[in-house]
């Protein structure tokens, strides 16, 4: 990052790109949304257990995978080729399509826990739409649906890596990543099931490790770890440097959302948030209770996790009260400094795979 770019984005976000920038920008999302197509068909039309099902159960598939796949911000699957590029350079069309492979199958497995999370949350909306669970004719066969999702990625994987060396890695990194993230789960599950609130289980501690496993190993380090696959890095400690930088960068990513849940816009994050109501264990309730009296701790308790419209005023009050937006700002303030820090220190990975990411969710909006 230029010296100037590095100042606007320190000041309030990633630095202006002119229109050539952009117009590349979109290009490179075009070509990663038609590599979706070409996987999405290859698994509908080419695999041999799939073609042997009548044309309604291939029919409903292929529209789970429109409705459910494409239509996140696509950060995750992009930031593979990104990353090939930084350690690499120019690639070729082949290339290119194979790191867009693997970012498909990030997204297919990012498809798999939004479809499980939304039915266990009994969300409403997600990316704009309700939920795949919530339409009518779907309910919990959505339950069959997340394992389909997650089924796709290794179809993809063996189609396009089965000959590699590293395809042994690719699938023990996929399988350890969706480990960590169903125990990420099931620590934020447990910590906050429904019906049940106990406060005094949000510490934090355990919001910490929730977020690293729940969120920082599959939003940040898969998609590096696997440019760094394609790439040709095999050195332990460079995938080590990267795990630690990026789950920093899940953590800082993870408290962003929950800031956003509480203060973000639902037409612009995509989704109604609903962490009060459903009783999470985020970032916000977590400094509310380091520092609450005990009449404020009253209210929590009283009010924390219920549906009701007036319990879930009276708790944003109690946020607005204790300045839980200025504490966000300067966590996020502090969090930019430390990563770049980190970054600009460790000589193991090219640094602008990680600077890419940062720039591309500082101070986002959603």
């Amino acid at each position: 990052m230029t010296e100037v770019g590095a100042k606007r984005a320190a000041e309030g976000g990633a630095p202006e790109q002119p229109d050539a920038k952009k117009a590349a920008q979109a290009a490179a999302k075009a070509k990663f949304l038609a590599a979706f197509r070409t996987l999405s068909d290859e698994i509908l039309e080419q695999d041999a257990i799939v073609a042997a099902q009548p044309r309604r159960a291939v029919d409903w598939m292929k529209r789970m995978f429109d409705y459910n796949v494409p239509k996140g911000k696509l950060n995750r699957g992009m930031a593979v080729l990104d990353a090939v590029k930084a350690i690499r350079g120019a690639v070729s069309e082949a290339e290119e399509f194979r790191a867009n492979a693997l970012g498909w199958c990030i997204e297919w497995l990012q498809a798999f826990f939004l479809v499980a999370d939304d039915i266990m949350d009994d969300s409403i909306t997600r990316r704009g739409q309700p939920c795949w669970y919530r339409q009518p004719d779907v309910k919990m066969i959505a339950c069959n649906d997340s394992i389909l999702l997650e089924c796709a990625i290794y179809r993809i994987l063996k189609r396009h890596f089965s000959q590699d060396a590293f395809y042994a890695q690719l699938l023990d990194l996929f399988l350890e990543t969706t480990f960590q993230t169903a125990n990420g789960q099931l620590l934020d599950v447990v910590t906050a099931p429904v019906g049940e609130v106990d406060v005094d289980r949000y510490t934090p501690e355990v919001y910490s490790n929730i977020v690293i496993y729940k969120t920082a190993f599959y939003t940040f380090y898969l998609p590096v770890a696997c440019g760094m696959i394609l790439g040709g890095i095999t050195d332990p400690k460079a995938f080590d440097v990267a795990k630690s930088i990026c789950i920093k960068m899940g953590e800082y990513f993870q408290v962003q959302d929950d800031y956003l849940d509480c203060y973000g816009a639902p037409e612009v994050i995509g989704k109604i948030g609903t962490d009060i109501e459903d009783n999470k264990c985020s970032w916000l309730i977590c400094q509310a209770l380091k520092q609450v009296t005990p009449e404020q701790k009253a209210v929590i308790k009283a009010h924390y996790g219920r549906k009701e419209e007036a319990s879930v005023a009276k708790i944003k009050a109690l946020f607005t009260e204790l300045e839980l937006e200025r504490q966000f700002q300067e966590y996020e303030a502090t969090s930019y400094r430390t990563l770049t820090k980190e970054i600009s220190e460790q000589d193991m990975v090219e640094k602008e795979v990680f600077l890419k990411l940062l720039r591309k969710i500082y101070k986002r909006s959603k």
